[in-house]
């Protein structure tokens, strides 16, 4: 919802005291937070003003701010407003304050920083300003469509300042608040006995135009057909892979009856709604199986059916259903959501993993009991979102990797090295060829003549890392493209070499580059053509090219870059036809901060980078950006309680899917020369003493395994290999606290960071110290 946020300063009517108004046209319980500054003050901190200031109804916040609540002038009114007079002499030289939402918790800043009104004409205006400018406005009786005015109004007042004077203004700006709606799609399907079709009806709630998007599919492949006439009025063919049609409109929203053949599998769907969005069920279609109206008739035919030889796994199918129905019923209750969340997901992950084996072997297969589980090894099963589960992986180049023009041959002298170390895995840099010299700004994909080495010795490169039992990560960057050639207007949007795409291979939604794709289905990156993944041949180019590297090349698994760029579930494509060992992807995006401070629950960053995994059906992990982010506050600020969440667990993507989250604490960007979000300086070995003792798949930086951290590196990787940590070990946090965080893991490891005082209780299960370093100490057990 739009609307605006409105500041006026102007003289009372006493023509002593002047007046800041600060108005809302937005509906809601909203809540003015301020605070002043005086002059000569330094810094960015804010004082309580002096009690005569306060509006009725404020209320002190510690001893740097207050808060008022908005009230509306008239009853009928939406618009809302905070009064405050102050005198004009006072040695008070600004006013600060960010807008709150009482009923959402959200905040509203100005460019990321707080408003600030200068009530003097010296101040230099260092973005956040709202000041007096030239023109001449009013203030609003009700909320309408205001011309973007200002009032001005001199009057000279006596100050500490000679300089001092108060010029009248009024100012518009412009405020989006987020507001939660709830609507309803409800699906019935019915079989009539002696017909031979299933009719499906389908019904919404939703306002306006809504267009469903269908198709159906034969068996659990999903995939999508065009079924036999009839169809419902006002449908079309959608390029001749979907229909396509416009509910029509009831007393409360819409409608449509779909008559199908009984013989289909399921009904698959999203809806189309107006402004171009779509509604998907988690990112995935709708999917109504048809087999439940198939059953009901088979029962009313005949008291007994006969048990198919699918008995079993149709059961684990099914719990599986009703569990992922139950995750999405849990979305409505908010103070159980996260555990009901974790308890499901990882019951699914279990049935998963049995349907997965019974599907694998020839007869299904039951677990047995076995007396002593606590000691039994783990099971490695290879899959390309863990490896074997017990990976450990290395970032072999950083930013400058490019400059000699022979990194393969730099790296291989180094192959046995790193292997030594205990790495299981190591990640090379992006081999195409690139406008920028790093790699990530690819043009010809099958030219692998780079600004690292050749094609050869690459190949090389990778056959010495194999010798030595390393697997290899190919840098692949699928999000975008550099094109050849220019188009009749002058952009860079057609591509040559083997894959010679035009102007449909790009978004249609970003206007640098001029695509005749369809809208991009992730964040775009402006630096280069997107490219659109919708495409057919798009996809099948990148399937042939992905299987290629792996075969001409020899890579193992992938890092994707620039994930946010594109749908997951075109991830899964590419991953379940390019088979690899093990792939990750670098899903980047900002923490949440309130007023510049990280916020402790960061459950809405780590859910987006889990939204993302959960896309690719879990075919791939993603970097654990939010546990980086939780690091460095912890760390620098010596907040270790920041290390354990609501519910005691890890507060990263680590803490909710282990399995899929790479842990890391430097990459190429971040740290190198780029330096984007250097790791706290001096505290490196605290953040891989935590990494490389807890679940998840930790990844180490190059530069650090070449600097004086290697033999602390390679001893923390010592540890975790001696003790089989693996990427689902359990961690039990014994202390969060100001100065230290503790923890064991797997009951076999022992740690903790922080300069606070922490030691293993004795009892039962003795603890030797094994490492120890700058506020870091890391205990084994002894058996």
């Amino acid at each position: 919802v739009e609307g605006k946020l409105l500041i006026r300063l102007d003289q009372s009517k006493d023509q002593l005291n002047w007046r800041l108004t600060i108005g809302c046209s937005l509906s809601g319980k909203w809540i003015l937070h301020w605070g002043v500054s005086y002059v000569g003050d330094t810094g960015s901190e804010w004082d309580q003003p002096p009690k005569d200031m306060w509006p009725h109804g404020s209320i002190p916040i510690k001893d740097y701010a207050i808060e008022t609540p908005f009230k509306k002038p008239s009853k009928d009114d939406t618009f809302h407003e905070v009064k405050i007079d102050f005198n004009p002499s006072s040695a008070i030289e600004a006013i600060h304050f960010i807008l709150k939402d009482e009923e959402t918790g959200a905040s509203y800043q100005h460019k990321g920083r707080d408003f600030r009104v200068s009530l003097v004409n010296y101040l230099e205006d260092d973005g956040n300003m709202i000041q007096a400018k030239s023109s001449f406005g009013k203030w609003p009786d009700a909320v309408e469509q205001l011309p973007n005015m200002v009032l001005k109004a001199e009057a000279s007042c006596d100050s500490k300042n000679e300089n001092r004077r108060l010029e009248g203004f009024y100012e518009e700006q412009p405020i989006v608040k987020e507001v939660s709606v709830g609507n309803m799609v409800n699906v019935a399907i019915r079989k009539f006995p002696d017909a031979a079709n299933i009719v499906l009806h389908l019904e919404t709630d939703i306002p306006g135009d809504v267009v469903v998007h269908w198709g159906v599919c034969r068996d659990d492949a999903k995939t999508w057909e065009i079924p036999a006439v009839p169809y419902p009025p006002e449908t079309t063919v959608f390029r001749n892979k979907a229909l396509r049609t416009l509910l029509q409109p009831t007393g409360n929203g819409s409608r449509a009856l779909f008559t199908l053949d009984e013989k289909l599998d399921g009904f698959l769907f999203v809806l189309k709604l107006e402004a171009n969005s779509w509604v998907n069920f988690q990112g995935n279609d709708f999917y109504i199986p048809l087999s439940s109206a198939r059953s009901v008739k088979g029962q009313s035919d005949s008291e007994s059916e006969e048990t198919s030889g699918k008995a079993h796994t149709d059961g684990i199918i099914n719990e599986i259903r009703n569990l992922v129905s139950g995750l999405n019923s849990e979305k409505s209750l908010q103070t159980k959501v996260k555990e009901a969340k974790e308890s499901i997901l990882n019951e699914i992950e279990k049935l998963a993993a049995e349907a997965y084996s019974i599907f694998r072997s020839s007869t299904p297969s039951y677990p047995e009991e076995d007396s002593d589980a606590d000691d039994a090894e783990p099971t490695i099963n290879i899959s390309s979102g863990t490896g074997s589960g017990f990976e450990i992986l290395c970032q072999g180049f950083n930013w400058e990797s490019n400059k000699s023009g022979r990194w393969y041959m730099e790296l291989k002298e180094k192959a046995s090295e790193i292997s030594s170390l205990g790495f299981t895995v190591i990640w090379l840099p992006p081999p195409t060829e690139s406008v920028s010299p790093e790699g990530y700004m690819p043009k010809d994909l099958y030219n692998l003549n780079s600004r690292y080495g050749t094609i050869d010795e690459l190949k090389d490169l990778v056959k010495s890392l194999h010798g030595v039992g390393l697997k290899v990560l190919g840098d692949v960057v699928l999000n975008h493209r550099c094109a050849h050639y220019q188009n009749q207007n002058g952009v860079w949007n057609i591509f040559g070499g083997r894959l010679n795409w035009d102007d449909r291979a790009v978004v249609g939604d970003d206007p640098h580059f001029q695509g005749r794709g369809n809208k991009s289905s992730g964040d775009n990156f402006h630096a280069a053509p997107n490219i659109d993944h919708s495409q057919d041949f798009v996809r099948k180019d990148l399937i042939e090219w992905l299987c290629w590297l792996r075969e001409e090349i020899g890579y193992d698994g992938w890092r994707l870059d620039f994930v946010r760029g594109f749908w997951g579930g075109y991830v899964k494509d590419y991953l379940d036809a390019s088979e690899p060992y093990f792939a990750v992807g670098e899903y980047w995006d900002s923490l949440s901060y309130t007023y510049g401070e990280m916020d402790h629950n960061q459950d809405a960053h780590r859910q987006r980078i889990v939204d993302w995994i959960n896309a690719t059906n879990g075919t791939a992990g993603a970097f654990d950006v939010t546990t980086k982010g939780i690091l460095h506050s912890a760390l620098e600020r010596r907040e270790y309680w920041r290390l354990s969440d609501q519910k005691g667990k890890p507060p990263g993507v680590v803490g909710w899917w282990p399995s899929r989250a790479v842990t890391f604490i430097e990459n190429h960007d971040t740290g190198s020369t780029q330096g984007h979000w250097r790791f706290p300086g001096g505290k490196e070995m605290q953040g891989y003493a935590y990494i490389l003792t807890h679940p998840g798949t930790p990844a180490v930086f190059y530069d650090h395994i070449v600097s004086h951290h290697r033999s602390e590196i390679g001893a923390l990787i010592s540890l975790r290999n001696r003790n089989k940590i693996h990427c689902r070990s359990i961690v039990e946090i014994v202390k969060a606290e100001r100065d230290v965080y503790a923890a064991t893991i797997d009951d076999r490891v022992a740690m903790k960071i922080g300069p606070g005082y922490y030691e293993p209780p004795s009892g039962p299960q003795r603890w030797s110290l094994a490492l120890e370093g700058y506020d870091y100490k890391v205990w084994e057990a002894s058996s």
